[in-house]
């Protein structure tokens, strides 16, 4: 509209043409010359001398966070007072000072769950890197049960130290790792010791212990299994074995199995991971050697018929040279 004004201003003037159009002059000279806003000087706007001052604010700011009224919605706040003769202000403006210091919110000190960063472990050789864990064991009647620690090197899945025990102990997983420690021959800052967050793994006991011993303690994420995965993979292993029975029918029976399934596990297991080595291979330094032997197994199998490998000469698996706890993405 204004700019068919200006059109008609060409030809009966401004002021006809504004008259004809009803519109204000002032708008078609605004349409002409446009004013740059930036180079007006700021207007300040005045205070309302109506408005609460600083000191009254603050006043009123303590008041609805106050311990008596943090929980309460400033109409709320507004209501109790007038009925006790107090008036502070209207609710709406309790709003608009809560807005600037943007406390439009859950006004109480209010519990924060701590942020967990995710554990990034490496391992490139036995005796670097443990995780441990512990699992029950069924005793020989309802709601009884026997505490199976396993202390398992993640390189080579060598359990390095177990123990069956009646009860969850701080100091008894102490123990377990003292006796493993000593066993192994680990040195001081050699190695890290990776666990979940149950009660034995973060007690100060076994801080202090790991402090002294020179080892880095790692700990699992709450609720995220995923981040102990090598215990929980050998837990699956054991309860999952053909000889694992129903229930245990003592203390002594419960050790006596685990002795039978720990030997089995560590010197006779191909384990899938491990290039179908044991755990005993990997961790004492025998891999290079059971696959060189392979090695030779498999050629002579491929003079005598090579008709049967399609693909060409076979070659044994090869052990991992490094293992992950959450392997960064970077480096996939």
């Amino acid at each position: 509209m204004i700019a068919a004004c200006a059109e008609l201003a060409d030809v009966t003037g401004v002021a006809e043409a504004c008259r004809i159009l009803k519109i204000p002059t002032s708008s078609l000279y605004r349409l002409r010359k446009p004013v740059d806003k930036s180079l007006m000087p700021a207007r300040e706007r005045a205070k309302p001398q109506r408005a609460l001052d600083d000191v009254e604010k603050e006043s009123v700011r303590n008041v609805l966070n106050s311990e008596r009224f943090q929980d309460q919605s400033p109409r709320e706040v507004y209501a109790t007072l007038l009925d006790e003769g107090v008036y502070h202000c209207h609710w709406r403006t309790m709003y608009r000072i809560l807005d600037e210091y943007k406390e439009v919110r859950e006004r109480r000190n209010q519990l924060r769950h701590p942020v967990y960063s995710k554990p990034e472990l490496l391992a490139t050789g036995p005796n670097q890197l443990w995780s441990w864990d512990i699992t029950k064991l069924r005793g020989p009647q309802k709601l009884c049960y026997y505490y199976l620690y396993v202390m398992l090197d993640v390189f080579s899945r060598y359990v390095v130290g177990w123990m069956v025990a009646e009860q969850e102990s701080a100091a008894l997983a102490g123990e377990l790792i003292t006796v493993a420690f000593a066993h192994q021959g680990v040195e001081e800052d050699q190695l890290t010791i990776h666990a979940d967050r149950g009660g034995p793994m973060i007690a100060k006991p076994i801080e202090l212990l790991m402090s002294d011993l020179g080892v880095t303690k790692s700990h699992s994420r709450p609720h995220v299994p995923d981040d102990n995965p090598y215990s929980e993979a050998h837990f699956r292993t054991l309860k999952y074995s053909p000889a694992y029975p129903e229930r245990f029918g003592s203390l002594l029976d419960a050790r006596r199995w685990s002795q039978d399934f720990f030997t089995w596990y560590n010197q006779q297991h191909h384990h899938t991971g491990l290039a179908l080595l044991t755990p005993a291979d990997v961790h004492y330094g025998r891999s290079p050697e059971m696959l060189a032997q392979r090695q030779i197994v498999l050629q002579q199998a491929y003079q005598d018929h090579p008709e049967r490998f399609v693909q060409g000469q076979p070659l044994p698996e090869q052990l991992p040279n490094i293992v992950w706890i959450n392997q960064p993405e970077s480096d996939m």
